[in-house]
């Protein structure tokens, strides 16, 4: 992982102004790395924040898909998805799915503020970092 970083900012809508909240402190940190978002999310920190970020298809319409793909061909170092756990969502498979990937694929994960500020104050944050992989391959052919 490089010192620059690729990083996925995502909320569900009842936590898009927490997301808002802590990207405006960390702004000029953020701005250094690569940004990615889903549709709604990726809008209003831009707009806000005047950062450059790419913007994927809204979470509900593949968005978060689309973030799990990067993670699983490596085009991905961090995510940050403030999700909302008292709140249903129509795409919760997509969800486990994207958070399943980041688990799956070792990157830094954070759904929650507290654990967004360990991240972004972490020395790793601004530097290069060798990540370990775990292996899956002998788990998918092993026999049941």
């Amino acid at each position: 992982m490089n010192a620059s970083k690729r990083i996925a900012l995502v909320a569900h809508d009842e936590r898009k102004q927490d997301l808002l909240a802590w990207v405006r402190i960390h702004t000029d940190t953020l701005a250094r790395h690569a940004l990615y978002a889903t549709g709604t999310t990726g809008k209003l920190l831009a707009d806000a924040c005047h950062l450059n970020i790419t913007r994927m298809k809204s979470g509900p319409l593949g968005g978060d898909q689309m973030l799990g793909a990067m993670i699983a061909n490596e085009e991905l170092d961090m995510l940050i998805f403030f999700w909302d756990p008292m709140s249903a969502q129509p795409h919760d498979v997509d969800v486990k799915a994207l958070l399943r990937m980041s688990v799956l694929y070792n990157i830094p994960t954070a759904c929650n503020r507290s654990t967004a500020d360990f991240l972004i104050s972490s020395p790793h944050f601004n530097t290069a970092y060798e990540q370990k992989h775990k292996d899956y391959a002998a788990a998918i052919h092993r026999p049941v």
